[in-house]
């Protein structure tokens, strides 16, 4: 039943996105594919893996865009760790704060669609010093404008309960 739940939950979070971010053309500028592939990074749930049991451990990542807050997360249904950050996006990179240890840092992201691992799209972080650099997010996984972000560690436990193979 947990694991339905969880499952219910990520499709809830996602909304399906236009196929792919293409190349500039002459009536697109680059600030507006950069702002396209911003709105495919935010406001998403990524996991780096469907996770193969409840001890197994994934890796998540999120970021919402009207509090300019995210999460980097490695747990199991069992057991995790959890970092909060503060986020300034400029084009393809976040500058990101860790109030906790006040360490700072600046990520290159690059969301787009893809068809790998059974998930929709691809997220690569560059430059990170907590996570992974690769992570798969699905349609339907996309988290509301507004949502807290302690509501959105309580999906992402869902999620992975109902990802979980029986």
């Amino acid at each position: 039943m947990k694991k339905l739940i969880v499952a219910a939950a990520a499709l809830a979070l996602a909304v399906p996105l236009v196929r792919g971010l293409r190349s500039p053309s002459s009536s697109e500028s680059a600030d507006e594919v950069a702002s396209a592939a911003n709105r495919l990074l935010v406001d998403r749930v990524w996991i780096d893996h469907v996770p193969h049991s409840d001890t197994d451990t994934i890796q998540v990542f999120a970021a919402l865009s009207d509090q300019a807050l995210g999460v980097f997360q490695a747990a199991s249904q069992w057991r995790g760790s959890t970092e909060l950050f503060r986020f300034e996006a400029h084009g393809a990179e976040l500058r990101i704060l860790y109030p906790q240890t006040g360490e700072r840092e600046t990520v290159r992201a690059k969301a787009r669609r893809c068809e790998e691992r059974g998930m929709d799209y691809c997220l690569e972080l560059d430059g990170a010093s907590r996570g992974v650099k690769r992570y798969y997010s699905r349609k339907g996984w996309e988290i509301g404008r507004g949502t807290e972000l302690p509501a959105v560690v309580r999906r992402v436990e869902v999620l992975r309960t109902q990802l979980v193979a029986p």
